[in-house]
C-alpha cells in the first residue's frame, strides 16, 4: 500500500473548517478528539443507571475528569427491546428509573457530559430499536434529554439502503498483497475514482447529521461505521470522528491489526476530524503492561478518541497513571497542532508495508511541547532502537533537549536517542528546542 491516500486527504485539511459537520457550532467540542468512558467493553448489555453514576464518580475520584476525560457514554441496550411507543424509542425504566434525562442531570451535576447510542439501521447491533427513518424524532429526544454525544452504529441495514459497491478495507474485504484488493476476489469492489460521499452509507449517516443540526443543543457526532465506504474521504463533512476499523478486542493482535490499518490513514486526521481506532482496552483482557502502554501511547499519538472501556472501580493505580500521562494527553489535546503523529519508518518491514503483525514502529509528530517520537517493538524480544533526528520530518541533524514521556525525566541535550525497548513496549520522548 502506497501513501497515495495521504496525498488525497491532506488536500482538504486546509479548508476543513469550511466543510465541518452542520451540527458543529462555531466553537465546537469536537475540534479535539474526545476523552471519556464508554460502557460496552465493560458491561455489554448488562447496564443500568448505577453503572454510569459509578463510572462518573470514578472519573472524579481518580482525577481522570480533571485530566480531561469528561464524557460518560451509554452504549447499546438502553431502551425497551419491544419497539417504539407513539413513534419514540422507549427508555428501559427498569435499568434507568429516572430516564435518560434524569441520568443526564446527575452526570451534568458532576461536571461531566452524557453520551448515548443508536444505529443507522432498522435495529441496533444488539437488536434494539434504531434510528433509520426516525432521525428527526430521535435527535429531538436526545436533545430534550440533555444528551451531549451520539455514537451511531452500522447494523441491520435494509436492502434498499445497502451500497452498490464495497470498499477495499481489511475488515470487510478480501485483501491481497500489501493490503490491496482485486475484483477477482471482490466482485463488488468499487471502480477507481468512485465518489463514496454520494454512497448510500454517506446518505444514511448524513440524515442523522442533519437532524442533529436542527436541535438547540450541541450533540457531538461519532460514526461507528467500521472503516467502510471510504469514510476517511467524507467523514469530516458529516461528523467529528469515525471508526476506521472493525471492533477492537483486548488482545495484542487486535491492537497491532488496528494500528496497521490506521497507519495508512493519518492524512485524514486534523482539527474536527479524527479516525476512531475504537475504545481503549486498558485494564481488559490479557494485554501485558508493556502492551497496554503501547496501546495507549499509539492511540493518543494517532489522536483517536480515547474512551476508556473497563470497570473504572477496578482500574489499577498503574493504569490510572497511564491514562493520566500529561505529556501524551497534551499532545492529544494540542490546540495549536491538529495533526497526529505518523509513521516515518516502518522498522521490521520496508516502509509502507501493510502488515498486521509488524506494523509501522517509528512514529513522530509536532506539538506545542515539542516533537513526540515513539518507537514500538513488535518483536518477542528486547530490541535496541534509535531515533535519529535527521530521519524525522520537521527535525534535522542537530542536538535537541529531550524529555522521556513516561517518567518526565530530562534526558539532556542529545543528537539522537537510543534505548533498549522490551517486547511489545514503546519508547516515547518529546524532542524539544535545539541546544
Amino acid at each position: 500500500m502506497k501513501p497515495n491516500s495521504w496525498s488525497k486527504k491532506l488536500s482538504w485539511l486546509g479548508y476543513v473548517a469550511a466543510t465541518l459537520a452542520i451540527n458543529v457550532p462555531r466553537e465546537p467540542s469536537g475540534k479535539l478528539p474526545t476523552l471519556g468512558w464508554n460502557s460496552w467493553n465493560a458491561y455489554r448489555c448488562d447496564i443500568n443507571e448505577q453503572h454510569f453514576l459509578d463510572a462518573a464518580q470514578a472519573l472524579v475520584d481518580t482525577g481522570l475528569r480533571d485530566a480531561g476525560y469528561n464524557y460518560v457514554n451509554i452504549d447499546d441496550c438502553w431502551s425497551e427491546r419491544t419497539g417504539r411507543v407513539n413513534g419514540h424509542i422507549a427508555v428501559n425504566k427498569t435499568r434507568f428509573p429516572d430516564g435518560i434525562d434524569g441520568l443526564a442531570n446527575k452526570i451534568h451535576d458532576m461536571k461531566l457530559k452524557l453520551g448515548i447510542y443508536s444505529t443507522a439501521g432498522t435495529l441496533t447491533c444488539a437488536g434494539y430499536p434504531a434510528s433509520l427513518g426516525y432521525e428527526d424524532v430521535d435527535a429531538a429526544d436526545f436533545a430534550k434529554w440533555g444528551v451531549d454525544y451520539l455514537k451511531y452504529d452500522n447494523c441491520y441495514i435494509p436492502k434498499q439502503w445497502q451500497d452498490e459497491y464495497m470498499y477495499c478495507e481489511e475488515d470487510g474485504a478480501k485483501i491481497g498483497p500489501n493490503g490491496t484488493c482485486s475484483r477477482s476476489q471482490n466482485p463488488r469492489l468499487a471502480p477507481a475514482g468512485y465518489d463514496w460521499s454520494k454512497s448510500k452509507s454517506a446518505q444514511r449517516f448524513n440524515r442523522m447529521r442533519d437532524a442533529l443540526a436542527q436541535q438547540d443543543r450541541e450533540i457531538l457526532y461519532n460514526l461507528c461505521i467500521w472503516g467502510t465506504a471510504d469514510v476517511t474521504s467524507w467523514g469530516h463533512g458529516t461528523a467529528t470522528s469515525w471508526r476506521m476499523s472493525g471492533d477492537i478486542s483486548p488482545r495484542w493482535r487486535s491492537v497491532t491489526h488496528i494500528l496497521n490499518m490506521n497507519s495508512f490513514k493519518m492524512g485524514a486526521v486534523g482539527f474536527h476530524a479524527h479516525n476512531d481506532a475504537d475504545m481503549l482496552e486498558v485494564g481488559n483482557g490479557d494485554l501485558s503492561p508493556a502492551e497496554t502502554r503501547s496501546h495507549f501511547a499509539l492511540w493518543a499519538a494517532m489522536k483517536s478518541p480515547l474512551l476508556i472501556g473497563t470497570d473504572l472501580r477496578r482500574l489499577s493505580r498503574r493504569n490510572v497513571e497511564l491514562l493520566r500521562n500529561r505529556r501524551l494527553l497534551a499532545f492529544h489535546q494540542d490546540v495549536r497542532h491538529g495533526g497526529p503523529a505518523a509513521p516515518y519508518k516502518w522498522g521490521v518491514n520496508p516502509d509502507w508495508t501493510y502488515n498486521s503483525t509488524h506494523p509501522a514502529e517509528y512514529w513522530a509528530g509536532p506539538s506545542t511541547g515539542g516533537h513526540l517520537v515513539l518507537m514500538l517493538n513488535t518483536l518477542g524480544v528486547t530490541v535496541r532502537k534509535t531515533a535519529a533526528w535527521g530521519e524525522i520530518p520537521g527535525l534535522g541533524g542537530d542536538r535537541y533537549r529531550v524529555t522521556e514521556v513516561w517518567s518526565g525525566e530530562d534526558l539532556g541535550c542529545l543528537d539522537e536517542y537510543a534505548v533498549d525497548v522490551a517486547s511489545h513496549d514503546t519508547a516515547a520522548v518529546l524532542v524539544g528546542p535545539r541546544c
